[in-house]
C-alpha cells in the first residue's frame, strides 16, 4: 500500500509505542518497522498515528507472543537496508517472500496473498490487463516492490514510470499524466472507493507470477532471528483463535490470506 507524506515520512524518527496489554511489560521488546504509506495495509495519519491492516495484524501477533511492540516509519526503498543495519527488528509492510529478498532477510510465513492489478482512467480505450493492450502506454509503479518487477517482467512494451510511493502514481493517473498503474488488487480497489479514485476503474487482476510475486507478503526479520518462527507460530494461533478473522472484516469482505 501511500496528503503527501514524503516529508513526514523522511523525518519520521519517533517511535509510536504500543503496549498491547499491561501484562506485556516485562515481555520480549519488539521494533517494528512499516511504511505508512500504502493505504489500506499500513497509513500514517494526520495525527501521527499508525492505522491498517499490516498494523492491526502486527499489533495481534505481539499480543499473541506477549511482546511489548513499538513501530517506526521508513521510506519503502530503504526498508530492509534499515532492518538489516537494526534500526528495527522486524518488517510488517505488506511485503512480498521472494527468493531475492530471501538473500537478504529471513520471513515468517505469509500473513496475506492477493494478486496484482491493472487501473485505468474511466474513460480509458485500454480495455484488457494485458501486455498487448499495455504496450506503449505510460504505466505507473511504486519502485523497488514486486508490482514494478512484475511490470518489467510481463508488460515489456509499456512505459514504465516508476514512482517512490503510491500516492504520486496515483495523483499522476487521477490527472492523466499516465494511462494506467498496476499495485495489489487490495490498495487499488480501496483506492476506487475514494473521492481521489473516482476518476478510474479496475481493468482487471493478473495472474501471480510465483518468481516476482512470490510466496504471499510476510514478516522480514534478520537472518537467522528466530523471530521469524515466533511470528509464523503467532500468525497461525490468531488464524486459529478467530482473531485475524476479526480483523479481516475490519478492512475486508473477502479472505485476504489467500491460498
Amino acid at each position: 500500500m501511500r496528503i503527501s507524506k514524503r516529508f513526514t515520512l523522511a523525518a519520521s524518527a519517533a517511535v509510536i509505542a504500543l503496549f498491547a496489554t499491561s501484562a506485556m511489560a516485562e515481555g520480549e521488546k519488539i521494533v517494528i518497522g512499516t511504511e505508512g504509506a500504502y493505504p489500506p495495509f499500513n497509513n500514517l495519519e494526520a495525527d501521527g498515528t499508525l492505522t491498517g491492516f499490516d498494523i492491526d495484524i502486527a499489533k495481534a501477533l505481539c499480543e499473541e507472543m506477549k511482546a511489548e511492540c513499538t513501530f517506526v516509519t521508513q521510506d519503502w526503498d530503504g526498508i530492509i537496508p534499515a532492518l538489516i543495519a537494526k534500526k528495527f527488528d522486524a518488517i510488517v509492510a505488506s511485503m512480498s517472500i521472494t527468493a531475492e529478498r530471501k538473500e537478504k532477510v529471513d520471513f515468517s510465513k505469509k500473513y496475506y496473498n492477493t494478486p496484482p492489478a491493472i487501473i485505468v482512467p474511466k474513460d480509458s480505450d485500454i480495455k484488457e490487463a494485458t501486455p498487448e493492450a499495455l504496450a506503449g502506454k505510460a504505466l505507473g509503479a511504486q519502485g523497488s516492490t514486486t508490482h514494478s518487477n512484475y511490470a518489467q517482467a510481463h508488460m515489456k512494451d509499456a512505459e514504465l514510470k516508476m514512482y517512490p510511493t503510491s500516492d504520486e502514481y496515483k495523483l499522476d493517473i487521477a490527472n492523466g499524466r499516465i494511462d494506467a498503474a498496476i499495485d495489489d488488487v487490495v490498495v487499488l480497489s480501496e483506492w476506487l472507493k475514494t473521492d481521489a479514485g473516482a476518476c478510474c476503474k479496475l481493468l482487471g487482476t493478473l495472474p501471480i507470477d510465483p518468481v516476482i510475486n512470490g510466496e504471499g507478503a510476510g514478516i522480514a526479520v534478520r537472518k537467522g532471528d528466530p523471530l521469524a518462527d515466533k511470528f509464523t507460530a503467532a500468525i497461525a494461533a490468531i488464524r486459529a483463535n478467530g482473531k485475524y478473522q476479526e480483523i479481516n472484516a475490519k478492512y475486508f469482505p473477502f479472505d485476504v490470506y489467500g491460498e
